[in-house]
C-alpha cells in the first residue's frame, strides 16, 4: 500500500494503555459495527479482518460473534502490537499478521475464509488500490463467504453532508488519488468480481455498509 499523508483526522489514533493505540472512530463504531455483523456474518468458520487498526474492532467483534475464528491483519507494526495487547486472553483471536490488502496475489496464502470485513480503509486509498483489494477478497472467500465494507462514501456520484464534503476536499488536496468513492463504482466492482450483493446498509454517521457474498458451487 502506498504510504500517504493523510489529513490530521484520518486514521487517526492515540497511545493508550501500554501498546493499546485508541482511535476514536472505532470507539464511536463498534456497537453499530456488531449490530451489523450479527445480522450479516456467518455464525462460525474464519474471519479475516483487513487494515485492522488499533485492534479495538476486532476484540468487539471476537465477543459479539464467539463462534467465529477471527484473524486481524495490519501492514503497520505499531498497530499490530496494538492489536495483539487488546487481543490477549481472547481465545478467538489469531495473533494480527502483516498483510498489505491491495498487493495482487494475497488471496492464495490467507484464503479459505467465510467473511472478510474491511472497515475505514477505501476513502484513504486509490481506486486501482480498491479494485485490487476487492479482487483479492473475492479471491480468499469460501463459496458461501461474506465480504462487508463499511465506511463513508458518495451517493449517485453527490456527497451528501458537509461534514463528508469538508473531508473529501481535505483528503483530496492532501493525494488527489484518494477520497470518497462512489456507491455505484462499488456495487460494480462488486459485480464484476462475481460476488452477489446481499444488501447495503446506511450506518451512524452517513456511512455505508455492502455485503455480499460469494455464491455457491
Amino acid at each position: 500500500m502506498t504510504k500517504r499523508k493523510l489529513p490530521a483526522n484520518a486514521s487517526v489514533a492515540t497511545e493508550s494503555d501500554g501498546q493499546k493505540l485508541v482511535a476514536p472512530a472505532a470507539s464511536r463504531n463498534a456497537d453499530a459495527l456488531c449490530d451489523l455483523l450479527a445480522q450479516f456474518a456467518p455464525v462460525s468458520g474464519r474471519a479475516l479482518e483487513l487494515a485492522s487498526g488499533t485492534g479495538q474492532h476486532v476484540v468487539a467483534f471476537a465477543n459479539r460473534l464467539p463462534g467465529l475464528n477471527w484473524q486481524p491483519s495490519e501492514i503497520d507494526t505499531e498497530r499490530r502490537a496494538s492489536i495483539d495487547a487488546y487481543a490477549e486472553g481472547v481465545e478467538n483471536i489469531a495473533p494480527a499478521i502483516e498483510l498489505d490488502a491491495v498487493q495482487p496475489g494475497w488471496h492464495s496464502v490467507h484464503g479459505g475464509s467465510d467473511l472478510i470485513l474491511l472497515i475505514n480503509l477505501l476513502h484513504l486509498i486509490s481506486w486501482s488500490e480498491v479494485e485490487a483489494l476487492v479482487t483479492e477478497a473475492a479471491l480468499a472467500l469460501n463459496p458461501g463467504g461474506r465480504l462487508i465494507l463499511y465506511g463513508p462514501f458518495m451517493r449517485g456520484g453527490r456527497l451528501t453532508s458537509t461534514g463528508d464534503q469538508n473531508f473529501h476536499a481535505a483528503l483530496s488536496q492532501q493525494d488527489p488519488d484518494i477520497g470518497y468513492k462512489d456507491d455505484a463504482d462499488i456495487l460494480d466492482l462488486l459485480r464484476r468480481v462475481q460476488l452477489n450483493l446481499i444488501g447495503a446498509v446506511k450506518m451512524p454517521a452517513n456511512n455505508l455498509a455492502f455485503i455480499a457474498e460469494r455464491p455457491e458451487v
